[in-house]
């Protein structure tokens, strides 16, 4: 699981930097197998955006799914 969790997190880090200029943040929280479902947490400005939907699907989703095969869904907490 740490080798699944680091492959997150290499994703996750090239789309910090797009996050953290409008003063946001996104964190990896767990994967729940059963469902292959993504948990992730928004933080910062990200948390309340109204556009915060949009940019976890079109954005974070689409680049996770892209490199991690096994996930089949991103959700936020």
């Amino acid at each position: 699981m740490e080798d699944f969790e680091n492959k997150v997190e290499e994703v996750l880090q090239k789309i910090r930097p797009y996050l953290a200029k409008d003063g946001g943040g996104v964190e990896f929280l767990r994967f729940e197998q059963e469902n292959q479902t993504l948990v992730l947490t928004l933080t910062g400005n990200c948390k309340e955006c109204p556009l915060s939907l949009m940019t976890l699907r079109a954005g974070i989703e689409k680049l996770i799914l892209k490199f991690i095969p096994e996930i089949r869904r991103v959700e936020n907490e």
